[in-house]
């Protein structure tokens, strides 16, 4: 598969590494355990079996369209099929807007069975992940919360990339020149 992100600028990617921190200090799941070089904050906005030609020239476009400032509204649990911690950002008609062109991108040309119904714009809750555990209720504790620093008040959005998981390896999608 290969997903389409955003990473963010890097005042605010510094304050989720200070997350990912403490939770690993405090013995928590979190996202600083995980070494691969390509794990870094960022935002998720679909994944898709292969960037097809049509599908990339889409995202050339939305590349264009960066920065896209965010703000955060604070932690957020899920309980999927994993637990995971997250700092929730608010889903502003911008950042809404870019969500909705990569989705469209994404499954004007991938079978529909192959995406995730996460990422659908109906479902998607736009997040960055702090930790995440197979563990269910991980993050319930009610300490869990004061243990992380406040999230920045805003951010920017600033580079769209994607991450072929078969092979490992990230590539940032541009503009077209």
């Amino acid at each position: 598969m290969r997903t389409v992100e955003l990473l963010l600028d890097e005042a605010a990617d510094l304050a989720v590494r200070e997350a990912w921190r403490r939770l690993a200090d405090a013995g928590l799941p979190s996202q600083a355990r995980h070494r691969s070089p390509t794990n870094s904050p960022h935002l998720t906005l679909a994944a898709c079996p292969e960037l097809t030609a049509p599908i990339r020239w889409e995202l050339a476009e939305v590349a264009a369209a960066l920065p896209v400032p965010v703000r955060f509204t604070g932690v957020v649990r899920f309980e999927r099929p994993t637990s995971v911690l997250a700092w929730a950002l608010e889903r502003e008609a911008g950042l809404a807007a870019l969500h909705r062109r990569v989705w469209e991108a994404v499954t004007s040309d991938s079978p529909p069975q192959t995406l995730s119904p996460f990422h659908d714009p109906g479902r998607w809750s736009p997040h960055i992940t702090l930790g995440r555990t197979r563990r269910a209720g991980a993050f319930t504790g009610r300490r869990v919360p004061e243990l992380l620093p406040p999230p920045p008040l805003s951010a920017r959005l600033v580079t769209l990339r994607s991450h072929d998981t078969e092979t490992g390896t990230l590539e940032v999608l541009r503009p077209r020149s």
